[in-house]
């Protein structure tokens, strides 16, 4: 493995501690899902940790190697987490089961394990559903607050009835399922944005973007302003990749018009921005070596959230932005290496280093 391999950890941590670390700091963000959108997002997080850890000691058993050492690691936990925290509320179990198993067996274990995978395994998990399953993926629920009179989310009870026995359901959904601001943004054709604001709670009770996702994205800046103060990752990944998104948003807000794509704050506090900042683009393994490198990355994630956002047929577009940039992790990597000490220039990743 080369010098500039990745991951690579910043702070005195064993792999064990980081994984532990990134877990907890995603709690503020799960705590936002849970009070907007009840028990679901709790069950998704729960059970998609059980598929994935399952998955990879299956994987693990069938190759041959250590599984309670490589279980240890953590590694698996988090990849359930963040995709759990990246489902819809309430989403069938198999869906879950199908989705780790791409995250686990087919994007981590048979490229190697940990350190070997070229794309990052809870996206490639999520993108799979998204393009197979996009109704189950789809399926959203209004915040809590801004449910109808006398409409309220599911309990515990039925909330694991609704996830482990969806085709028994009886009442249907539809009183408490709705579009996230993203989604009912991007078909507001015709309209100013004021316009779109004063005619939805949902943007009409926000203070900074849709009402209840901003707490959430706020939940996440928080974890990951935690994973930042903890040197668990420095600042050019998440950096830029907000930067990428604010950017053109500004650039193309054309003063609330009609043809205006959002205002930053919109985009910022929309969606999955700041889970994919603080958590899926700042991935060790899959992220480029380098500072610089990780900034490029960032900025071009970053971009490629707003133009799929706007332009394309994804509201929210997180998880092929980040897939896209590890496409370019080895490019970035060959030309923002960094000057080895004792050299005037920084040298480009196929040149020999003087002996």
């Amino acid at each position: 493995m080369s010098p500039l391999s990745s991951p690579h950890l910043h702070a005195p941590l064993d792999t064990p501690r980081l994984m532990r670390l990134v877990v907890a700091a995603t709690l503020p963000g799960l705590v936002g899902l849970l009070w907007n959108f009840g028990w679901g997002p709790l069950i998704n997080v729960l059970l998609a940790s059980v598929f994935a850890l399952g998955w990879e000691a299956t994987a693990l058993w069938i190759r041959r190697r250590p599984v309670s050492f490589t279980l240890a690691d953590s590694s698996a936990l988090v990849t359930g987490v963040l995709l759990g925290l990246a489902l819809p509320p309430l989403a069938p179990w198999w869906l879950v089961a199908v989705g780790t198993f791409f995250a686990i067996v087919v994007a981590k274990q048979l490229y190697g394990g940990l350190g070997y995978n070229p794309f990052n395994p809870a996206m490639v998990g999520y993108v799979v559903l998204l393009i197979s399953f996009p109704v189950e993926m789809t399926t959203w629920f209004t915040p809590r607050e801004l449910l109808p009179e006398g409409v309220a989310l599911p309990g515990l009870g039925e909330s694991l009835s609704r996830v482990f026995l969806p085709g028994a359901q009886v009442s249907p959904a539809d009183a408490f399922t709705g579009a996230t601001p993203l989604d009912l943004f991007k078909h507001q054709t015709g309209l100013l944005v004021e316009q779109i604001y004063a005619a939805y709670p949902l943007f009409a009770r926000a203070e900074l973007a849709g009402y209840g996702w901003e707490w959430v994205n706020l939940g996440f800046l928080i974890g990951g302003a935690f994973l930042l103060a903890q040197r668990v990752y420095t600042w050019h990944a998440p950096v830029g990749m907000l930067l990428g998104i604010a950017l053109p948003a500004a650039l193309f807000y054309d003063g609330g018009s009609s043809e205006s794509g959002g205002s930053p704050l919109f985009h910022l506090f929309s969606g999955a921005t700041m889970l994919g900042a603080f958590f899926i683009v700042t991935d060790p393994v899959t992220a480029a070596a380098s500072r610089r490198g990780r900034l490029f990355q960032g900025l071009l994630a970053g971009v490629l959230v707003y133009l799929i956002r706007t332009f394309g047929n994804y509201p929210d577009a997180v998880a092929f932005a980040v897939l896209l940039t590890n496409f370019a992790a080895p490019l970035l990597d060959h030309y923002t290496l960094p000057r080895t000490y004792g050299h005037r220039r920084a040298r480009r990743g196929t040149e020999k280093i003087d002996g």
